[in-house]
Formats: structure tokens, C-alpha cells, sequence
């Protein structure tokens, strides 16, 4: 079934890397555009968001990923439109605030099996992570020098989506994971400094780019105006509200 735009609705999959936030620049579009409804449905990862874009069943898409030569031999075009801080988070329970980047990376590890061993209470650390080609993960092994090669215990559940991760985060008392910040991670979750930096803070060391991807090609022009929406100083608002820094990308042409 196709994703593009059907009764007025311009439908845009991907990753769920700041869905929250997306939802909202979506609202806002719509509020000013009323003949179009942006609709960010449930994660189906960059991936399938690559994949609805490649097979014409969808106009948009989302990722936090960037393209490969083989998207871009299909066409396929990215805008990068903001940097959202990826977070460390726990269990609520657990009230440490501020951890050091090897501590974190030595949790991950498996190499600090509870928390008393970090100031916390005697309870046992359950780490849920993502897979291999997770973009969280591959940002932060390209961003903080300790995740760089780390091995993460076998004793991990992996969690294969966004939701998935906090879902699990949420279920076990003791459990640790990473995930794109909003100010929702951080009502629901414990979230951890990292060397006393918080995730909002300017010299945080570790983003995730979201891009809006395309084919040229059938980029409509409801599609091509919600990119440049996304570059407006209204979403760089929105964007900053969700702790999101706006990428300034080069408006699209008009028809």
C-alpha cells in the first residue's frame, strides 16, 4: 500500500529517532496548511523508511542514517534537517544522575555488573542495546572514543527499534539503554549526565542527524514545501524545544 499522499494526508516512515518532535513540526505544518496532514506513523527503522522511498511507496521518508552509494543510484536525494543529542537512561528507580563516558562504556561492557559499583543501589545492571546497523549506535561509536570498539555484553537484550528500547527500559528495575533525547525520555526515565554534561548542553559530544529523503523526481509540491517548512526558523523552535539542533540546509526550488 502506497504511503504517499492520500486524502489530503502526506504519510512519512522511517526511523524513530525524534518521533515525538517530528509529530510536532508535523502539527505545526498542518496548522498553517490544513489541505495537508503530515503524518510520522510508528517506526519502521531508516531502513524501511529507505525502502518505502525506493519503491515509490512513499514520497518522504525519515532516517538517521545517511545514504549509500546504492540509495543515491536510485535517485534518492537526503536533507538533513536537525541534530538530536542521543541519550543514556535508566530504569526510573534509579536516581544517578551523572556517570563518566568509561563508566557508561564499562556498564555497556559488562564490566560493572551493579550499580552499587557506581554509587547506586545493590541491584543488578540489565543492559538493553541495539543492533549492529542501529544509527544510534553507529553515532556513538563515531562520536565517544570509548564505544569506538566496545564489545557489548552478551548478556544485552537487543532491542530492534527506538520504542523497543524504551519499552524495555521501562519494563526491568535495574536496565540501562540509549535512544534519541526528548523532554518525554526525560519525564518518563532517569537520565545520566555523561562527565557532567547533560544531553541539552552545547559541548554534548554525541548527535544523531535526521534527514528527510526523496527522489527528485516525485517530490510533489506539498512534499517539497514541508522540506523547506523544516528549514524555517518556526522549526528550528520546534527543533530546540525537543533539545534538537536545526541543520541549515538549502531551501528546494520551486516548481
Amino acid at each position: 500500500m502506497a504511503c504517499h499522499a492520500a486524502g489530503g494526508e502526506l504519510i512519512i516512515p522511517g526511523t524513530g529517532d525524534g518521533l515525538e518532535m517530528l509529530r510536532q513540526l508535523g502539527a505545526a505544518y498542518s496548522d498553517k496548511n490544513p489541505s495537508t496532514k503530515i503524518v510520522f506513523p510508528i517506526s519502521i527503522g531508516s531502513g524501511g523508511g529507505k525502502i518505502s522511498v525506493a519503491q515509490d511507496r512513499a514520497v518522504l521518508g525519515r532516517v538517521a542514517v545517511p545514504l549509500t552509494a546504492s540509495d543515491e543510484a536510485v535517485g534518492m536525494v537526503a536533507v538533513p534537517i536537525v541534530r538530536v543529542p542521543t541519550v543514556f537512561f535508566t530504569h526510573p528507580s534509579l536516581r544517578i544522575t551523572n556517570l563518566s563516558a568509561r563508566q557508561i562504556s564499562d556498564l555497556f561492557a559488562g564490566h560493572i555488573r551493579t550499580w552499587a559499583e557506581v554509587g547506586g543501589p545493590d541491584m543488578r545492571v540489565r543492559v538493553v542495546r541495539r543492533e549492529d546497523a542501529d544509527s544510534t549506535l553507529q553515532v556513538l561509536r563515531a562520536t565517544i572514543p570509548e564505544w569506538k570498539e566496545l564489545v557489548i555484553t552478551d548478556r544485552a537484550k537487543t532491542a530492534f527499534t527506538t520504542q523497543e528500547a524504551f519499552e524495555a527500559v521501562a519494563q526491568f528495575d535495574g536496565a540501562i539503554g540509549f535512544g534519541p533525547y526528548s523532554p518525554a525520555v526525560e519525564q518518563q526515565f532517569n537520565v545520566i549526565k555523561m562527565d557532567g554534561k547533560h544531553p541539552t548542553s552545547a559541548d554534548y559530544p554525541s548527535f544523531t542527524t535526521i534527514r528527510l529523503i526523496f527522489k527528485r523526481d516525485r517530490l510533489t509540491d506539498e512534499a517539497k514545501d514541508f522540506v523547506n517548512f523544516a528549514a524555517s526558523a518556526e522549526a528550528a523552535q520546534i527543533f530546540a524545544g525537543y533539545g534538537g539542533v536545526p541543520e541549515r540546509s538549502s531551501l528546494l526550488p520551486a516548481h
